[in-house]
């Protein structure tokens, strides 16, 4: 019986673990059947009266060495991620666009049309590995575009991490067959994905074209919480895509911009947005997309990217508004997700360093499954004079960006899951502080004190202990609300609109943290069955008509919504997504204030 019973429970841990490793379905089988077989054999033996200690280990062996080897063998396969989750989805119509003719699929109720793994570009391998992109090449077939592209080269955690961080982190686990498999990674990955609205109605509608984050080295674009579907229920055509990320799109040689046509390096992320958006441009007609109504949108690293097309010079004319969430590059020196040119090509060398090579040209004949793990920091844009041609807020002194709206904002605790190691305590906490701050860390002690009782009661400070709920308070707002501050400033002194937004709502996910926001403004809480309430379904559906109003006109408001009133010289409230959504002062504005200063002492 106990015998049984241990079989048993083995057996039942060894499928939990096959389900969170995402091995395939014969797994669970050869499981099953070994079980049976260990069953059965201590029957007859036990029944033959000959089961003796060594029969017993030597069974146990056999067991274990089944399961190891059946785990090892049914390891999850390679593949892309389907464009919708609909088993034998029905196809579109065929597309020409410019490389040739597509045709993508339906959602479930057949009122989108979803395009996915579109090139936009050829595919940087080769001795195109750290090139600007190149115009993408034609085909002749129809091209079927039913599943998302590879994702960027980016390490990747083990399978059974990642379910364990669904789990724990997220909540969001949830067992279905299907799912055995991981997402496809590729240095091929410039592609992107359309959602267009199935319609009768002929007329052009305004397009979000919405870029990634990820820090500049994580991401894909198949990720749930920016798919488009429900956006473009509501009139709008989305657009998302993959780039090139860390040592791929980033890596800085001089010996690169020397060979370049166009005196670049540093930047080729950037330039992978930049030609999506071109291809945008020259191709969304044909999906019902307007050309001349495009808004660019990105959150964390992906609004960082925003806020660079803004300033660049590629872009001029390409785009009228801008959606940024929870991060940008306005700063004297931004606190992350952008560099000076000296500090990228430090970490360019170390690239070379890592590999014992003297050029960017030997790079190229590295593996890309070796290059991605380089040793150096990859996760920032810098000044190629070509992409970016100066430190962006100067380009807002001088009015040279192109935004003509703003709809921007961050989340009460922006910093929290990046400090979750950190060991704060009161002794440390000015220390901590000062890796950022400098000279103003103690200033900025006491504008957020680590100890409770001396600290105003509007910053919002959790249970994580006194210096720890501090730090992250600070934090917040030094690397992501003090960009939008910033950002905001100058739109108002340029007199160009801008609304800015500050999400509280907490839920049973992602809650109010970095990234909290996303499910609800792109429509995808349904994805997570169970872990949204009614309250949030009806905030998110306020959100998407806000984000819509502002794609077709530069403002969110519109019949029926709480009033969002335009940020102004006499006018900086933040409009508060919560439960209940009205004005409210910006909790950080004292913050601001120290961070000023420390930014001032930087030029």
């Amino acid at each position: 019986m106990v015998f049984s019973i241990v079989v048993i429970a083995v057996t039942l841990l060894y499928l939990v673990l096959l389900e969170l490793s995402k091995n395939i379905v014969i797994g669970w089988v050869v499981a099953l059947m070994a079980a049976a077989i260990m069953l059965v054999e201590r029957y007859m033996l036990k029944k033959q009266n000959i089961v003796s200690r060594r029969a017993k280990i030597m069974t146990w062996v056999a067991f274990i060495l089944v399961l190891f080897v059946n785990l090892i063998f049914t390891r999850p396969p390679i593949k892309n991620v389907p464009a919708v989750d609909v088993k034998n989805p029905q196809i579109t119509e065929v597309v020409q666009v410019k490389q040739g003719y597509l045709r993508g699929v339906y959602n479930k109720d057949k009122t989108v049309r979803v395009y996915a793994g579109i090139p936009y570009a050829k595919a940087p391998v080769g001795d195109l590995r750290f090139k600007e992109p190149q115009e993408p090449e034609e085909w002749n077939r129809v091209r079927e575009c039913n599943e998302f592209g590879p994702m960027a080269m980016q390490t990747r955690s083990n399978p059974l991490i990642d379910s364990l961080s669904h789990i724990l982190g997220w909540h969001d686990y949830q067992v279905k067959f299907g799912d055995e498999y991981l997402e496809a990674m590729s240095e091929d990955c410039l592609y992107l994905n359309v959602w267009a609205p199935e319609t009768d109605d002929k007329e052009l509608k305004p397009v979000i074209f919405y870029i990634h984050g990820g820090s500049l080295t994580t991401g894909q674009s198949s990720y749930s919480e920016y798919r488009g579907e429900d956006l473009a229920k509501q009139g709008v055509v989305f657009v998302n895509f993959a780039y090139r990320l860390g040592v791929f799109g980033y890596y800085t040689a001089d010996d690169l911009k020397a060979e370049s046509p166009n005196g670049t390096t540093g930047n080729y992320g950037l330039l992978d947005q930049i030609a999506a958006l071109k291809w945008v441009r020259e191709n969304i007609e044909q999906f019902g997309g307007d050309p001349n109504q495009i808004t660019i949108a990105g959150e964390s690293a992906g609004s960082s990217s925003v806020n660079a097309l803004c300033v660049s010079p590629l872009t001029e004319g390409m785009f009228n508004y801008a959606i940024a969430e929870s991060s940008g590059i306005g700063a004297i020196e931004p606190f992350h997700t952008f560099r000076s040119y000296d500090v990228a090509l430090e970490e360019g060398q170390k690239v070379r360093d890592a590999f014992g090579v003297s050029s960017s040209a030997e790079l190229r004949d590295v593996s890309p499954w070796k290059l991605v793990n380089n040793g150096s920091d990859q996760s920032a844009m810098t000044i190629d004079g070509y992409a970016i041609v100066e430190q962006p807020y100067l380009t807002y002194e001088k009015g040279n960006n192109h935004e003509k709206a703003l709809l921007n904002g961050f989340n009460a605790k922006e910093a929290d899951a990046f400090l979750l190691s950190t060991k704060a305590t009161a002794d440390n906490y000015v220390e901590l502080l000062a890796e950022d701050l400098g000279d103003q860390a103690e200033e900025m002690a006491k504008v957020v004190p680590a100890n409770t009782s001396q600290r105003d009661q509007h910053f919002i400070v959790d249970a994580l202990g006194d210096a720890k709920g501090a730090l992250n308070t600070a934090y917040s707002a030094i690397w992501f609300s003090y960009s939008h501050y910033l950002w905001n400033n100058y739109l108002i002194e340029q007199g160009v609109p801008t609304y800015e937004y500050y999400f509280t709502k907490k839920n049973n996910i992602l809650s109010n943290y970095h990234a909290g926001e996303l499910p609800y403004a792109y429509g995808n809480l349904w994805r997570h069955p169970g872990l949204y309430e009614e309250e949030d379904y009806e905030l998110s559906e306020i959100m998407q008509k806000y984000w819509v109003n502002f794609a077709k006109t530069g403002n969110p408001n519109g019949e029926g919504l709480p009033n969002w009133e335009m940020r102004s010289s006499t006018q900086d409230k933040l409009i508060q997504f919560d439960t209940e959504i009205k004005m409210v002062e910006d909790p950080n504005q004292e913050i601001y204030k120290v961070i000023d200063k420390y930014q001032e002492s930087l030029k």
